[in-house]
């Protein structure tokens, strides 16, 4: 029976996983979309070396490297953190109360989330209407390059971070209380009982998402960048994402926008295999 539940999943992921990697193929073509994969010429590697020839490129995938470093070093830890928080309270209705708002987020659109942060940081929004309490002038935090990654970052972690510690509160509850009483017996304060009983027996899965995350590395995310990216900060927000939509979706561009979904593949995989190979060498592993 166990075998027979697979099923649905193991399909899911042949059908929309491993059936389109075959279309990979026409990066190494001059896809032309009324003659098809079969009827479209070979070009080698000639989409590739457009790709890194191309000026704007590599301000794209600066823009991308940096968003994402910033959203593994901020964003990562914010679930962890706030499950740890989570499992210190102890009156069970406040708790599930707290924990409902911090997971209602995730359930918004990107559209919703980008109309509220414009709205938040309007020139009249409420943050500027704050600062004008202070003294301080309005600023146009949406159309400011100094602001958009922060706020990429800021808002990504508002969305996602209830919903990041369903995992992290599993396997937190999944612990041996006995460990906890143990250690109430030796003296140990709630402090020490984390550092010692808690975040330990959390490293596998910490570890484990920790190496999912670094798989997706330049994938951000179309929808977050794509609603909150204006005219003016496209220097600085510009990602791979939003440059495929535009160079593939409105340019037709499908061989060469296929070349950089592979790039970003290869490298997804080669940090993928780094940091496993890394993380074997004190007993974990995704295999």
């Amino acid at each position: 029976m166990l075998y027979i539940m697979i099923i649905p999943g193991i399909l899911f992921y042949i059908i929309f996983k491993f059936i389109p990697l075959l279309g990979s193929v026409i990066a190494f073509q001059d896809y032309q979309i009324f003659k098809g994969i079969l009827g479209s010429p070979w070009v080698g590697l000639e989409n590739f070396k457009f790709i890194f020839s191309y000026q704007d490129f590599y301000q794209v995938l600066r823009n991308t490297l940096l968003i994402a470093f910033y959203q593994l070093i901020f964003g990562f830890p914010a679930p962890i953190i706030l499950a740890l928080l989570f499992n210190e309270i102890r009156l069970m209705a406040f708790k599930r109360t707290v924990q409902s708002l911090f997971y209602l987020p995730h359930f918004l659109s990107w559209v919703v989330v980008g109309g509220i942060v414009f709205e938040l940081l309007a020139a009249e929004g409420i943050v500027n209407a704050v600062r004008e309490l202070f003294g301080a002038a309005p600023i146009l935090f949406m159309q400011e390059e100094d602001y958009f990654r922060s706020i990429v970052v800021i808002s990504g972690i508002w969305k996602g971070v209830g919903w990041g510690t369903i995992i992290y509160l599993a396997a937190i509850t999944g612990i041996n209380p006995n460990l906890y009483e143990a250690a109430v017996m030796d003296g140990a304060n709630r402090w020490k009982q984390i550092r010692y009983i808690t975040l330990p027996l959390l490293y596998p899965t910490i570890l484990t998402l920790f190496l999912l995350n670094i798989g997706n590395f330049l994938e951000l995310g179309f929808d977050q960048i794509f609603n909150l990216l204006t005219p003016m900060t496209y220097s600085v927000g510009d990602i791979i994402e939003t440059y495929v939509y535009r160079a593939g979706v409105l340019q037709g561009q499908f061989s060469v926008t296929t070349a950089i979904g592979l790039f970003q593949s290869v490298v997804g995989f080669i940090l993928l295999w780094i940091f496993n190979r890394l993380a074997r060498k004190s007993g974990q592993g995704l295999w």
